[in-house]
């Protein structure tokens, strides 16, 4: 259901010559700072329902098609996430957004982390989820091959490899028939442009590592993937956390890299929960809930 009256106000923006798009749907009674949705690589402004819808109980959700997302421009394979981050803090200006809060996942976090380096004025806190600064080795082979059928076909059979190569095999996954099917009609629907991007975020991913931690982000971090993580498995989650000085980890129970997907009311309690400061304690729906401020930080 709905949790606003309020239509959402979507808003052409320009910048460095990229056309790029944000959707701010406002709260009834905000008590929160405005929330920042970045999605994976195929994600578009409009994707985020039950998450954005249960966000809108705290807080205004923006959800932006940056460069390379969605109805934007598509980012070339060479450039990294600056141009991105740049893009979303013009973006923030043009809205008078001063401070907000951050989720980013999978393909975007690299893109969340960046901006928690360069710019940590503009973010109260922030949730990094499924984080990848490049594909772990294990995981190449099938994204490649997904690529690989992007490019050249045959177009049937690109859904499908995609979809393994996100996707556990692990069947103790929430939702997981309905979320399977929810990734096969959105990667069922790809026109030329979403595959472009496809393939120039995933090659993005294959060339080089987006994540430079030797500038440690000082805004409140927490990390966070599901247990079944096959993509980017929840110890090089929890390793990427160490290299924040004010992080926590938490491993979300029956569920993989679709998070957003598999568990939405969770993730949102967890961001309503950390977007607040409250203390996590115990989370029913974790399997792991780690404070990591006291421990060493990784070099």
């Amino acid at each position: 259901m709905p949790r606003t009256t309020f239509p959402p106000h979507v808003r052409k923006h320009r910048w460095a010559g990229y056309t790029y798009w944000s959707r701010l749907t406002c709260a009834e009674a905000p008590r929160l700072d405005p929330v920042v949705l970045i999605g994976g690589a195929m994600h578009r402004k409009e994707d985020w329902g039950r998450v954005e819808q249960g966000m809108l109980d705290a807080a205004d959700v923006l959800c932006p098609d940056l460069p390379g997302w969605g109805e934007a421009d598509l980012l070339p394979p060479y450039l990294g996430p600056d141009v991105p981050v740049e893009a979303l803090v013009r973006l923030l200006d043009d809205l008078g957004i001063e401070r907000a809060n951050v989720f980013a996942g999978s393909y975007g976090s690299s893109v969340g982390y960046r901006l928690a380096q360069t710019h940590p004025d503009r973010i109260g806190r922030m949730v990094l989820a499924g984080t990848m600064g490049g594909i772990p080795r294990e995981s190449r082979p099938m994204m490649r091959a997904a690529v690989a059928l992007a490019e050249s076909g045959p177009r049937e059979r690109f859904g499908p490899a995609a979809i393994e190569a996100l996707m556990s095999p692990e069947p103790d996954i929430a939702g997981k028939a309905v979320v399977r099917r929810i990734m096969s009609m959105r990667f069922g629907s790809c026109d030329e442009g979403d595959l472009a991007k496809f393939i120039a975020n995933t090659n993005r991913l294959l060339t080089r590592d987006l994540i430079d931690p030797s500038i440690p982000p000082a805004a409140p971090m927490l990390f966070t993937t599901g247990e079944h993580d096959t993509l980017t498995p929840p110890a090089l989650c929890r390793e990427l956390a160490f290299t924040c000085p004010e992080s926590w980890y938490v491993e979300i129970a029956r569920a993989d890299h679709l998070i957003h997907l598999e568990r939405p009311a969770q993730l949102v309690d967890l961001m309503t929960r950390f977007f607040s400061g409250e203390e996590l304690g115990d989370l029913p729906y974790a399997t792991a809930v780690e404070d990591l401020r006291r421990l060493p930080v990784a070099a």
